[in-house]
């Protein structure tokens, strides 16, 4: 089958690759129609590795999918030919000490597309299980359907905040995931979320998802002081941190008020101080989050209720055979860009 298939480290080609998947009684077979370019496959594109993941032989890349079902296994019951759908794309093994404790996402086994060496799914189609396979409404498209999986970042993220209706929130780093956690935070029922920034294109695109979200270009604004003014000098409830940067995970510190929650959600790539003084003084209690867990069934029903909306989120879109091309671009977009999808089929 023609898959996006990264070969080696700056080289990407499409051509004919097949993983040879076997439908089991309790799987499904999905033709994919679009697929969202994650940070994660540009960085195996540009760096042919993460952490301990390195590419050392061929893989498809993508694993952000949405699609339709074109076969079912003989035991499925819950799912149909011509239903279409979004995948969550770890695949835990069920009898894992993490899985059995539902903390499936921490399974050191699970196997999860376009991480090496599992193939992704920028190819015409994959063999999932069904468990792990959700209907979209009616309503919700396969561009809103291949959202949900970073929607889902933000939706653990709020998940382990532990958020009270009415809290104000902070967001550090207005990439896709800081964007999708703003929606999920304001899901959960926070009043305001402030999210921050360097550049003040992506800030502008946060201002148009939600009236609720304000927005500071830290280059320019001083955060401390927009923070006094909008909590009344007591700090936020909830921060998010999204970004990743050393620098601002040192300063998550000074911005929690007492009694709140930190959260970590970007990954650095070196390890990076923390000032535990000033957290412990202030109690703040410190969460983090790797992938999800539990969260694909709520953002689906959020989405078919239009409860949350992606629409803005999604700035760029190239059809399958351009998709060389789009990664090209993924790897130096334009500040205005989000997401970045590829389109297999209508």
């Amino acid at each position: 089958m023609r898959s996006l298939v990264l070969e080696r480290k700056d080289k990407l080609r499409i051509r004919d690759l097949d993983p040879k998947e076997v439908l089991g009684p309790t799987d499904v077979r999905i033709a994919i129609k679009t697929v969202g370019i994650c940070g994660s496959d540009v960085h195996y594109y540009t760096h042919g590795a993460i952490g301990p993941f390195v590419v050392r032989e061929p893989m498809i890349l993508g694993h952000e999918a949405a699609g339709i079902i074109e076969e079912v296994g003989s035991a499925v019951q819950n799912l149909k030919v011509g239903d279409r759908v979004c995948m969550e794309p770890g695949i835990p093994d069920p009898q894992s000490r993490a899985s059995r404790l539902g903390l499936y996402n921490l399974d050191p086994a699970v196997r999860f597309w376009a991480t090496p060496p599992v193939h992704g799914v920028l190819r015409p189609s994959v063999v999932h299980p069904a468990a792990f396979t959700f209907k979209l409404p009616d309503n919700v498209s396969y561009a809103a359907g291949a959202m949900v999986e970073p929607l889902a970042v933000g939706f653990q993220a709020v998940s382990k905040a532990k958020l009270t209706p009415g809290a104000v929130a902070l967001v550090m780093g207005a990439g896709p995931i800081g964007m999708v956690t703003a929606i999920a935070a304001l899901s959960a029922g926070c009043a305001k979320v402030i999210v921050t920034d360097v550049v003040d294109e992506k800030l502008a695109v946060a201002r148009k998802l939600e009236p609720a979200i304000m927005t500071v270009n830290v280059r320019s604004q001083d955060l401390k002081s927009v923070i006094a003014r909008e909590t009344d000098g007591w700090g936020v409830d909830v921060v998010f941190e999204c970004s990743g940067a050393a620098a601002v995970i040192a300063d998550t510190v000074h911005h929690g008020c007492p009694g709140g929650a930190i959260v970590f959600v970007g990954m650095p790539l070196q390890p990076v101080p923390l000032d535990i003084v000033i957290a412990q003084t202030k109690e703040l209690r410190i969460e983090h989050v790797f992938r999800y867990a539990h969260v694909y069934p709520r953002i689906v029903a959020l989405l078919g209720s239009n409860q949350i909306h992606v629409d803005a989120l999604i700035t760029d879109t190239y059809a399958f055979e351009d998709s060389i091309e789009a990664f090209d671009y993924a790897v130096r977009p334009k500040p205005s860009s989000v997401k970045i999808q590829i389109e297999l089929g209508k």
